[in-house]
């Protein structure tokens, strides 16, 4: 069922990254429901063909579009992003969910991990909004919506060894969205920028984008309700 305030969203395209599992998935299917054009891209693209096949046996209104991307690489990146534009004209929401932990910790964790998490984490997400910020500029959508995907880890450091350095990236993404929404602020654009951690990410993502053009969500948080002492 069509949720109120998405109307406006129907037959526009929206990217979603690490869109094979998970939370990534479920955002692309609940995106489809309410009627919008999605790219869902991953490294594989096995389970989002799946997925689309789904979607359309079911009579959703929008369509899922797999793309294969290595979101560690800027050259598929933008080989996406150029591809976006020139079969679908743009994109008018960018959710950055894709996302990779390792074991690596501070003291002893390898280099090359530590680089993978900052290349996905991190770099890719900037990239991601970067590219579709100028996607929007172009085609003079002013009321885009950028949304990343974090994780409590960006805003608490548990005492857990091998955790430390992927909250370091995810700290870095709470940083990036209040950074980004600065910025859209000093363009006077009124894209926006959202920042979400778990539980119900896919229902935190419809409310966001559901929400007149003129409210700003800035950041959405599910904490646990008992408090640790």
């Amino acid at each position: 069922m069509a949720r109120p305030g998405m109307e406006r969203w129907r037959d526009r395209l929206a990217l979603v990254t690490g869109a094979s599992v998970g939370i990534g998935a479920a955002v692309a299917r609940a995106l489809v429901q309410q009627g919008l054009k999605v790219v869902g891209c991953a490294r594989t693209v096995g389970n989002i063909e799946e997925l689309a096949a789904e979607c359309k046996s079911a009579g959703y209104p929008g369509t899922l579009i797999p793309y294969r991307c290595d979101l560690s690489n800027e050259e598929d990146i933008l080989s996406m992003f150029s591809a976006i534009r020139s079969q679908h004209s743009g994109v008018d929401i960018c959710i950055n969910n894709a996302g990779l932990g390792r074991p690596d910790s501070l003291l002893s964790g390898s280099t090359s991990g530590w680089k993978e998490m900052l290349n996905v984490n991190v770099l890719a997400l900037s990239i991601c909004t970067r590219e579709a910020y100028k996607s929007m500029k172009e085609r003079n959508v002013d009321d885009g919506h950028i949304i990343n995907i974090n994780s409590m880890s960006g805003h608490r450091v548990v005492p857990q060894s091998v955790t430390h350095f992927y909250s370091a990236t995810k700290y870095a993404v709470t940083a990036l969205t209040e950074g980004l929404r600065q910025e859209l602020r000093e363009a006077q654009t009124h894209i926006r920028a959202t920042c979400l951690q778990p539980e119900d990410v896919t229902e935190a993502v419809i409310y966001v984008l559901s929400t007149p053009p003129h409210v700003q969500i800035g950041d959405i948080q599910m904490r646990p309700t008992e408090q640790v002492t």
